[in-house]
């Protein structure tokens, strides 16, 4: 059946993070004049982006003419047949995978049938890489093809399903996050961010929730909270060293905010014999 897109589609993404592929085919496929995909099930999931040209594809009776920047996502049972055009020969990476573990336990991401993403470089730069690795299968290959797929779902999950399109995002936002991210523990303001990138404070802060969704200084509290997360599931640190280490100069604030943003305090996270 071809992936459905619903709005439960949504809610169970969160079983998808424990999804570890087991790669069945990959191919980069330039297309004679001759081409075609004789009538067939499809086997496992499979997913096409279609780079250069056009082809049209029948599925499950009905056709779908595709061209350059359109990615085709079909999964088991797919019954497909396809053909280009000798004018403008189809060139498409594709890849066909299943679960490593029962998709009852880890189910695939959960993407549109037929999607024009565009053409993108960084994606684009994912599929040679995996096809080349694929091609070599030098020792290890197997570990790192399943990662650079993972990679390419986590990617198109972020485009098709979460509505993240780094592609489009503004460089001076994409900048600031990065920012956070390695700077977290600094003392950061607004005005500071804003001046980096080189834009009024207000504009900054306005620009900043439109790309994001949230104001500045939910997201670097988010950034703080996780990475304090990770500190104390370390065991080598206690709550107030944490809250110091992370930018938090009052330890019962960041007792409140953690507890607020996590759902759990951050004593709950620690070695019993850490806590204070």
């Amino acid at each position: 059946m071809a992936f459905e897109f619903a709005e439960e589609c949504m809610k169970e993404m969160n079983t998808t993070e424990d999804y570890v592929p087991k790669i069945f085919y990959n191919v980069f496929r330039k297309c004679q004049p001759e081409w075609w995909l004789r009538p067939h099930f499809v086997e496992h999931n499979e997913i096409t982006y279609i780079i250069n040209g056009k082809a049209r594809y029948t599925l499950d009776g009905i056709d779908y003419e595709l061209s350059q920047g359109d990615l085709l996502c079909l999964t088991e049972g797919v019954k497909r047949t396809a053909i280009t055009y000798p004018n403008s020969l189809m060139q498409c990476f594709s890849v066909n995978f299943y679960s490593l573990y029962p998709e009852s336990v880890c189910p695939p991401p959960v993407f549109p049938l037929v999607n024009h993403i565009g053409i993108r470089r960084d994606l684009i730069d994912m599929f040679k890489e995996l096809t080349v690795c694929w091609s070599n299968q030098r020792q290890g290959y197997i570990m790192r093809t399943r990662a650079l797929l993972m990679l390419i779902l986590n990617h198109l999950s972020e485009i098709l399903i979460y509505k993240i399109d780094k592609m489009t995002g503004d460089y001076r936002i994409n900048k600031t996050i990065r920012t956070m991210a390695m700077h977290y523990s600094d003392k950061i303001t607004v005005k500071g961010l804003a001046e980096q990138v080189h834009l009024d404070e207000a504009y900054f802060g306005h620009l900043f929730k439109k790309e994001t969704g949230i104001t500045v200084h939910q997201y670097l509290r988010q950034v703080r909270v996780r990475n304090a997360e990770s500190m104390l599931q370390s065991g080598s640190y206690k709550v107030h060293e944490v809250a110091e280490l992370c930018g938090f100069s009052d330890v019962f604030h960041f007792y409140k905010l953690f507890k607020e943003i996590r759902g759990f305090p951050p004593s709950k996270c620690m070695s019993k014999k850490l806590q204070i």
